[in-house]
């Protein structure tokens, strides 16, 4: 660091309370002005000593408490702010006696190497000495306050906005992570620390063991120096977590994390078959969803973690599947929409994700909370949040309904086709009021799916007419060894108890895969049911396979994409043999209005029976290009109902919002 500490104009405009201008008109009326003692022409630079005396002399600087002024000289003094904090912190520690033991308690996983005395990588380059002139007023800070809370003081300053900073995790934002994981008495893992705002929530919190790893190693040693001048036992370490987890196989009590956001080169294509991946391969577009993924495989049973989302992450169609096996295993138990502005430069009203890990042989919940905390501040909202979730966490299969606010959901209802996760599209209305989330997103996703259509929409040219193969039953592919037909399974008799009848889907039970219904089917979202001890026959879907409802309102035909799900009650399933028949072209041939009428009873609600549908064969070079136009058409008419339902959405909020005034007549909301 420079010797001598300068300063801009702006920043003089910064330090005085005013506008540049008046810097400006400051340095043509006052000849006593200070000169300028380096940059250029266009910007120059003043000694801050001279500019405090000066402003002093004028009366025109402000009181500023003792960490506030030294961190201003600091500031100025060159190199990075997180350089400058940590030659502090690092001047600091050298005099620090801890005030605690800082061992691990007994039972606590012990960091694999003790913390250095100082530290700082060793790989970094030594940074310049501090200023002379400043040694003297931070051993004057530490003496007053103490190392610790000078230490904290100047990490607020550093905290403020402004060049060069990084932009920290709020500290309400972070004690409200801290509190929703409840890390008190227990360890916690950030494994992306940032400058460490998770992790000093988590020591405010009473944690006994806090770890953290970062990209940045300027950012990695500060986190660690503010852990060692606190007494919190612990290490941050550099590094990649996703890439090279410096914590592997290591589990804690709870994980806080505010994890980079849209990253396009996070590791996928080196990570495919990572074990961290406990619910399914993470896609490519989805990089927050691995640090959900990596956090849970860093949590014990039982142990929560909460981490800051974009609100994408809760209805993109690329992580619909990782949504939905969170819900159905039991991991995601929250979602809560914080307002606008809460998490600094956000001005989107980012997610918290709140998750417990479940014993593999635990029971699915039956709900899940939403809370819509959009509308308020969250000084204001934060306890109102915390109480919501600590009453649904105490008792998680009663009811929670805070009209406009929290409401606990049915998890079979989430699982629909669109696995959507934002809390204000699963609200009730409140009255007509309109929250600007609702609109917004139900605009973005409308846009979103109409802007796909036309590359949905199936090529096909006139043909010549006239079938072009032979034409068989599906019967006669089964006799032939083309196809194997198995069910449908048959439901057991009626549970008088519960008033179900023969017909309707299986009640989810505590252990198994999901089970393919029906009505899953014929919305086409994934398998929703549970196995119970009406299934009888367990049967195993493989990818490949076509499902058929055997009671409808018209013949669907569905293609198994991935494996680990149970054929229903009341579905036939059609194995074709890859060697004779491709499966989307198979599909695609019994979902005509001619084998509707050919394999139906005609009674209303069709009766099927799909062995009397018929199939013209052609080469399979040909079924393969058929099928492929099917498997864009079934996509297109999946696009086509989004589009409806979102129509439906878009037209009856903005018609209740403007109505209710919380909407503008041109479009946007109060």
């Amino acid at each position: 660091m420079q010797e001598t500490a300068t300063m801009t104009a702006a920043e003089i405009a910064r330090l005085a309370g005013v506008g540049r201008a008046a810097v400006s008109n400051w340095r043509k009326r006052h000849p006593d002005f200070p000169a300028p003692v380096g940059g250029s022409a266009n910007s120059p630079e003043f000694a801050l000593s001279d500019v405090e005396r000066w402003l002093r002399d004028q009366g025109k600087l402000p009181d500023l408490a003792p960490a506030e002024r030294l961190w201003r000289h600091l500031a100025a003094a060159g190199g990075s702010p997180v350089a400058a904090l940590a030659a502090v912190g690092m001047r600091l520690l050298a005099h620090h006696r801890p005030a605690r033991d800082t061992t691990p308690p007994p039972g606590a996983p012990q960091p694999d190497a003790a913390p250095p005395a100082v530290p700082w990588p060793a790989d970094q380059p030594a940074m310049g000495p501090l200023p002379a002139t400043l040694l003297a007023d931070i051993d004057a800070l530490a003496d007053d306050r103490g190392a610790p809370e000078a230490f904290d003081e100047l990490w607020r300053c550093f905290s403020g906005p402004g060049p060069g900073r990084p932009l920290a995790t709020p500290d309400d934002l972070a004690d409200l992570m801290a509190g929703l994981a409840a890390v008190d008495g227990g360890t916690v893992l950030d494994p992306a620390v940032g400058s460490g705002a998770t992790l000093r929530a988590a020591a405010r919190a009473g944690c006994a063991v806090a770890y953290g790893q970062e990209t940045d190693a300027d950012l990695a040693a500060l986190a660690g120096l503010w852990l060692a001048l606190q007494d919190v036992p612990g290490e941050v370490r550099t590094g990649d977590s996703l890439r090279a987890d410096a914590f592997a196989g290591r589990q804690v009590d709870a994980v806080v994390c505010h994890p980079p956001f849209g990253a396009t080169n996070w590791g996928d294509d080196e990570l495919g078959h990572d074990p961290r991946w406990i619910v399914g391969t993470t896609p490519r577009t989805e990089p927050e969803l691995a640090w959900v993924q990596h956090a849970l495989a860093h949590l014990r049973v039982g142990g929560h973690a909460v981490l800051l989302m974009p609100p994408a992450v809760a209805s993109r169609r690329a992580g619909k599947r990782i949504r939905s096996e969170l819900l159905r295993r039991g991991h995601l138990r929250a979602v809560i929409a914080l307002p606008p502005g809460a998490a600094g430069s956000h001005g989107v009203p980012l997610h918290l994700w709140v998750l417990r890990r479940a014993a593999p042989d635990a029971p699915p919940p039956a709900r899940m909370l939403l809370v819509d905390a959009a509308g308020g501040d969250l000084a204001e909202t934060a306890p109102r949040v915390l109480a919501a979730w600590r009453e649904f966490d105490a008792a998680p299969d009663d009811e929670v309904d805070q009209v406009g606010f929290a409401r606990t959901v049915p998890v079979i209802e989430l699982l629909d086709e669109d696995v959507d996760l934002t809390p204000a599209r699963r609200q009730p209305a409140v009255g007509s009021e309109v929250t600007g989330e609702q609109l917004v997103r139900t605009r973005e996703r409308l846009t979103a799916v109409v802007a796909a259509l036309p590359e949905l929409i199936p090529q096909a040219s006139p043909g010549a007419g006239g079938p072009q193969g032979l034409t068989l039953t599906v019967g006669e592919l089964v006799r032939s060894g083309a196809l194997q037909l198995v069910g449908p399974i048959r439901s057991g008799p009626a549970d008088s108890s519960s008033g179900r009848t023969s017909g309707s889907a299986p009640v989810a039970a505590p252990d198994g895969p999901p089970v393919l219904t029906v009505s899953d089917v014929l919305a086409g979202v994934p398998a929703s049911g549970r196995v119970d001890d009406r299934l009888g026959q367990r049967v195993p879907l493989a990818v490949g396979d076509v499902v058929v409802p055997m009671v409808a309102r018209e013949l669907t035909a569905r293609v198994v994409t991935a494996e680990g799900d149970l054929l229903g009650h009341n579905l036939y399933l059609l194995r074709p043999d890859p060697a004779r028949l491709d499966p989307w072209f198979l599909a695609g041939q019994l979902r005509t209005t001619t084998n509707e009428r050919q394999a139906s009873s005609l009674s209303g609600t069709l009766r099927l029976d799909v062995r009397r549908a018929q199939v013209c064969l052609v080469p399979l070079d040909a079924q393969r290009a058929y099928g492929e136009t099917v498997q864009r058409l079934f996509a297109f008419e999946s696009a086509l109902r989004q589009t409806v339902s979102l129509g439906a959405d878009l037209v009856r909020l903005t018609a209740d919002g403007l109505a209710a005034g919380s909407i503008r007549p041109d479009g946007s909301a109060r």
